[in-house]
């Protein structure tokens, strides 16, 4: 049988992500094929650093470039959209830092590109590829715990108050829904049995005008419930509860978990469930995204669209607007 042929990776940016999934590929016995950067110099370093074969003159020469099967896009979450379609419509299967794109509406159009061109479209979203929660959710799968009643979520960081700064920066699409609340979500719709249909929500924006600080109560048909609380401007710890009629899971550092803590509700009794690495994080997503475009992996898109929808109905709920969707 002969082998596999090798895919071959471009990377747009060369940000901490970047830097990251160049490293991932290095613990995998592999080296990135191409870089690209609004900055040739930034590009030129990054490539020298990684042993890079090819840094582009012009970043968009990536799209056509008929010796690159896979991008991973890892620029601002408002440029994705103008890029994602260069990259599907000529033929590249995309793996897109989170928040995939600005609104449900932009993703819909990335997703009509991507079936029209027969390539695979993801997002980078850590806790669809972490070993851990394959391995949680097949213990909830098993029935063991009974149903999953409650999930409670909390992400929080301080940031100081520079309006400049990406993170409260209207024109750079900041606010901790897109930033940090896209983690929240994601965790919840993997083990919820279907979308919220009904949300709630109490939100404090930066004078930016974009979300600083949001607290929202979900349900869905089956009546499970979620509750999540994010900042950008107060600490949390990154918690996830996932509470079932006979136990509950608990789990620190929830984007990149690799433990958590299983409590049984009729003994008390704790069992640490580890699963997985932390800092293999990357690897996971590059690994899964590989199997998808060679057929055999699933990137979880439906849920993608899930958390983009209730991201979108609650940023218009908010009167949270970015130039790009401004009409």
């Amino acid at each position: 049988m002969s082998e596999q042929k090798q895919l071959r990776w471009a990377v747009l940016g060369t940000g901490v992500i970047a830097n990251q999934m160049a490293q991932a590929l290095q613990s995998m016995g592999r080296t990135l094929d191409a870089v690209g950067n609004r900055t040739y110099e930034k590009a030129a370093a990054f490539a020298e650093k990684y042993g890079v074969r090819k840094v582009y003159g012009d970043y968009h020469q990536m799209f056509s470039d008929p010796n690159i099967d896979i991008i991973y896009l890892t620029t601002p979450h408002n440029t994705h959209m103008a890029y994602l379609e260069q990259a599907l419509s000529q033929g590249k299967h995309v793996l897109c830092e989170k928040s995939i794109t600005l609104n449900s509406g932009e993703l819909d159009r990335a997703v009509k590109l991507a079936q029209d061109h027969g390539v695979v479209l993801a997002e980078a979203m850590t806790i669809y590829h972490m070993p851990l929660y394959r391995t949680l959710r097949q213990r909830v799968a098993s029935g063991e715990l009974g149903r999953v009643n409650l999930i409670q979520l909390n992400f929080g960081s301080f940031k100081d108050y520079d309006m400049k700064n990406r993170f409260f920066s209207r024109q750079l699409a900041g606010g901790a829904m897109l930033d940090i609340g896209v983690y929240a979500l994601s965790l919840a719709r993997l083990f919820l049995e279907s979308n919220p249909n009904e949300v709630s929500s109490f939100v404090r924006k930066a004078p930016t005008g974009v979300d600083e600080s949001a607290v929202l109560s979900m349900s869905n048909r089956e009546g499970q419930l979620v509750s999540a609380a994010l900042s950008l401007h107060s600490k949390q710890p990154k918690r996830a509860v996932i509470s079932c009629e006979k136990g509950y899971i608990e789990i620190m550092e929830y984007p990149r978990a690799d433990e958590a803590v299983i409590v049984n509700a009729e003994t008390g009794a704790a069992e640490t469930v580890r699963a997985g690495r932390a800092a293999d994080a990357l690897a996971y997503e590059l690994e899964d995204m590989e199997q998808a475009v060679r057929g055999g992996g699933d990137m979880l898109l439906p849920y993608t669209k899930d958390v983009m929808a209730l991201m979108t109905a609650l940023r218009r709920e908010w009167g949270v607007v970015y130039p790009e969707e401004e009409v």
